[in-house]
């Protein structure tokens, strides 16, 4: 198998035909040998009865993975890998606003570039609002400044990689994933190339601003423990505060408001120090318990 395409669904019911159609018409004579493999991400809507009839006539070969709940995105990804038979394996979107077209590119610079691994896609100009492009910049700037692996500016998920990197991937079970992170922590040869992202063709998309702040906020987590370091930092320069405030104050002769100031600012950092500990804490927690990363309740296929 040459191609792989991993396409992660929640709630898509009118965007799943048109995506077969539409790969279907990109690859016409062009790549002849691919699959795909379809997750249902806990859809509550027509998604899976779309997908479970596909499957019956589609004349390329398909796995569609249903699983037990919505597990999230980063699961799907995940799930694909295991599924995957392809030389070459894709991540796309379910909502068409990735044009297959660029998987040409992506699979033809793997072909004629066997030293690289990997072509990921990157937005090169952003439809989004302007408030929307300042957190997702500011988040690129603070998570650079704060972890060891680097993170290209607005790269996406959507990319094609050997069967290398799936495995390499596939040996790292970590349970709160940030596969942005995970991609570029796993190293190999990166190509970047810029891509237009299309209006989705139908339905809403599924990250609102608060869904994108806990990514974000997982993805510092997973990737850097300087919040961990904080603490220390803010603890000494209070010190320092607190040493200066001291003498202002006995020179003055005047203590009170100052002082309880300064034990109000540094019960608020204990408490923020305790909370951040928490969290890392609490991941360790979850992960101890050797969950899976997600549950397939039934795996359809017209492989035979």
């Amino acid at each position: 198998m040459k191609l792989t395409l991993i396409v992660p669904c929640y709630n898509e019911e009118g965007n799943i035909l048109p995506l077969y159609n539409k790969v279907k018409e990109t690859f016409e004579e062009k790549i002849t040998d691919y699959e795909f493999v379809f997750i249902n991400d806990g859809s509550t809507d027509r998604t899976g009865a779309i997908l479970a009839a596909l499957v019956k006539t589609a004349d390329i070969p398909m796995k569609v993975v249903n699983f037990s709940r919505n597990f999230g995105k980063e699961s799907g990804i995940y799930a694909g890998l295991h599924y995957a038979d392809g030389e070459y394996i894709c991540v796309m979107d379910g909502d068409l606003q990735q044009n297959p077209s660029f998987l040409l590119e992506m699979t033809g610079y793997l072909d004629d570039h066997p030293d690289c691994d990997c072509v990921a896609a990157y937005q090169e100009n952003r439809s989004e609002s302007p408030a929307l492009i300042f957190f997702k910049d500011g988040f690129y700037k603070i998570i650079n400044k704060i972890s060891d692996t680097e993170f290209v500016m607005g790269a996406s998920d959507f990319r094609t990689f050997r069967r290398n990197v799936a495995e390499t991937i596939l040996n790292m079970p970590e349970y709160h994933r940030f596969s942005k992170g995970i991609f570029s922590w796993v190293g190999f040869n990166t190509h970047y190339i810029p891509y237009q992202a299309d209006d989705r063709l139908t339905g809403t998309t599924k990250w609102s601003f608060l869904k994108l702040w806990k990514y974000a906020f997982e993805g510092i987590l997973a990737f850097s423990t300087k919040p961990l370091e904080l603490p220390f930092w803010g603890g000494l320069g209070l010190t320092g505060i607190g040493l200066l405030r001291t003498a202002v104050a006995a020179a003055k002769k005047d203590d009170s408001g100052k002082t309880n100031g300064l034990i109000a600012l540094i019960g608020g950092l204990n408490m923020a120090a305790t909370g951040i500990a928490g969290i890392y804490l609490s991941k360790t927690y979850v992960q101890s318990k050797g969950r899976p990363v997600y549950i397939a309740k039934s795996v359809l296929t017209n492989r035979k």
